[in-house]
């Protein structure tokens, strides 16, 4: 199918920023209730990893929303997916992506009250009286931060598992695939938000050791995928049209003169050794060496800020032409139909 950028970069940067916020709500959960009274209250003096997160992801997920909308042949009329929730996944998506803005602008509003009252009143107030209930608060939001967020990645997942004519993309990898790249760019944008000035958090070890093991599994399911889809059996026109048992089947006539819709989105290809180029781009690019830089800073804590943007840049970029194969080299059976394969 012809990949489109607006598509590509929701999927990409969405994704990543709903595994950042997955990052954020497990780290408020499980992380921060359990700091001393003088480390909580830096973290609500100073804008810390937490704020940050929450910034990121919601640039993240609201730019990757709007360019969803220029995909849509009526952006106007996207509203209207909502109501379709009992049988959408696209419908289902917008609700739960909804929902989840709710605990990340409660999480800002918890912190940016606690805040202000340090700030006029003093320490003491909020030491004694709602330091505890806004950690448990925090700690509340951030669950169930982390639920949305993975909710709205298995739904996009789902968007194109659903889709039976593509065989690409109907089968057990791709929601796996969603999430599990989510996580991956999430953690890659957590450990570049650590360096920033007071952005160090609780954990930072297990957040490398996560993106080692998420690069890891990440070029691993690829590898499977790939295998799976070079796999895909010969399809003819007489298996489209379920008329193979009666001989060989052909077009008699070109049903269209010139390009239409479907012959222009469905009729993409891509060579496949342009194809096996670009998959080892993505997995060099996208894991090899976002987790070796993860290994190293583990063991020269030196090397781990300049480490966590170069990491970064070059998985994003290796992400990006992984979606951008997700799209080129997924076929519909409906091509079958006008004689190609």
């Amino acid at each position: 199918m012809r990949p489109s950028f607006s598509i590509l970069f929701f999927t990409v940067m969405s994704g990543a920023g709903y595994g950042l916020w997955m990052i954020v709500g497990v780290a408020l959960a499980m992380f921060w209730p359990e700091t001393s009274s003088g480390e909580f209250l830096t973290l609500l003096r100073w804008p810390g990893f937490h704020i940050y997160g929450l910034a990121a992801g919601f640039l993240l997920v609201s730019s990757g929303l709007l360019s969803s909308l220029w995909h849509l042949g009526r952006p106007a009329r996207a509203w209207r997916a909502f109501s379709q929730w009992r049988s959408s996944w696209l419908s289902r998506e917008g609700v739960t992506a909804i929902f989840t803005f709710a605990p990340a602008l409660g999480i800002a509003v918890v912190v940016a009250h606690d805040a202000w009252i340090m700030r006029t009143i003093g320490d003491e107030p909020v030491v004694g009286g709602t330091l505890w209930f806004t950690a448990t608060t925090l700690a509340i939001l951030g669950t169930l931060l982390a639920i949305g967020s993975v909710l709205t990645v298995f739904c996009t997942g789902n968007i194109y598992a659903c889709l039976k004519p593509v065989r690409a993309w109907h089968n057990r990898y791709v929601v796996a695939g969603y999430l599990l790249l989510g996580i991956y760019s999430g953690g890659l944008l957590a450990w570049a938000l650590c360096t920033l000035p007071h952005g160090h958090m609780r954990g930072t070890r297990w957040l490398l050791a996560g993106v080692v093991a998420a690069a890891l599994a990440g070029a691993l399911l690829k590898h499977f995928y790939w295998r799976f889809i070079d796999r895909e059996r010969e399809s003819t026109t007489g298996v489209a049209t379920g008329l193979g048992h009666l001989g060989t089947v052909r077009s008699f006539e070109q049903p269209h003169t010139e390009e239409n819709y479907l012959t222009h989105e469905m009729g993409f290809r891509i060579a496949r050794k342009h194809s096996r180029k670009l998959r080892r781009i993505v997995v060099v690019a996208g894991f090899l060496l976002p987790a070796a830089l993860a290994l190293l800073a583990v063991f020269v804590p030196g090397s781990w800020r300049v480490g966590a943007w170069i990491a970064l840049v070059t998985g994003m970029t290796g992400l990006f032409v992984e979606r951008w194969l997700f799209f080129a080299e997924a076929r519909h059976t409906v091509m079958l139909y006008y004689g190609a394969r």
